[in-house]
């Protein structure tokens, strides 16, 4: 069996594919751990900065989690068994995950219950022009479990996130866009090219200074102004005592790239 996620260095960038094109790329147990382990492997890597993940196939993001495998485990709760898929207490790139490096979402055709919350969990998003996004998990008896009642919320218009999340329709690429939930829409053949040239052009910038934004964005959004005010200044007053924050304003003044060391 192939791997079922792939993971690739591209000078600076961790390409992490979803590899179950013949499942949709949803979402089991093996895939999970093999993603959760790329991440952990992107976050840990110093010279990789930005991560983009995809799927395999063409077809699909994900289609959600594997329902199959999702049927069985809800017998055995019903059964009094214990489901750690969801478990709010392992840390994942959906909860708990301390990880203040970008990533980007490269979404390909369907983007679904899982997938989507997966998306949801990345930083920034783009997506194909066939794409479709939609949370269905009303209409399987359950919820979005892994991020989409809290994440969605917060990156849409309260009424059409409440619209999505209880009616289960599906949106195309361009509701998508209009509404916000990605960032731009491209031709398929030009997917992993725009998200790669996000990626550098994130990769331009201080690797500090994009993660002090990253945690101060994300920690200041479920905060009072004042707090996250003052998470912004803690951040600040950190970043301005690193090499790269004397290294910027020289290369300004001598014309010059500057040449970040992380530190």
């Amino acid at each position: 069996m192939a791997d079922e996620v792939l993971f690739e260095e591209r000078n600076g960038i961790a390409l992490i594919t979803l590899n179950r094109p013949e499942a949709m790329n949803a979402l089991n147990t093996p895939l999970r751990i093999l993603l959760h382990e790329a991440v952990l492997r992107f976050r840990d890597t110093p010279s990789l900065r930005v991560a983009i993940i995809t799927g395999a196939g063409g077809r699909a993001f994900s289609a959600g989690a594997d329902l199959k495998e999702m049927s069985g485990r809800n017998r055995d709760l019903l059964g009094g068994g214990h489901d750690t898929f969801w478990d709010a207490e392992t840390p994942s790139l959906s909860r708990g995950l301390q990880l203040w490096k970008p990533v980007i979402a490269a979404i390909n055709g369907y983007c679904l219950a899982g997938g989507l919350e997966l998306a949801l969990s990345c930083d920034v998003r783009v997506a194909t022009e066939g794409s479709t996004f939609a949370l269905r998990e009303v209409a399987r008896g359950i919820i979005p479990g892994g991020g989409g009642t809290q994440r969605l919320p917060r990156l849409v218009p309260f009424g059409i996130a409440l619209e999505l999340l209880l009616t289960g329709d599906t949106i195309d690429a361009a509701e998508a866009y209009r509404i916000g939930l990605v960032n731009r829409v491209v031709p398929a053949d030009g997917l992993l090219a725009a998200a790669e040239e996000l990626a550098r052009r994130m990769l331009k910038n201080a690797p500090l200074s994009l993660q002090a934004v990253k945690e101060a964005a994300y920690r200041g959004i479920s905060m009072p102004l004042d707090e996250g005010l003052r998470v912004e200044a803690f951040l600040s007053r950190a970043i301005r005592t690193t090499q790269d924050s004397a290294e910027g304003p020289t290369a300004f003044a001598e014309k010059r790239q500057p040449s970040w060391q992380g530190r």
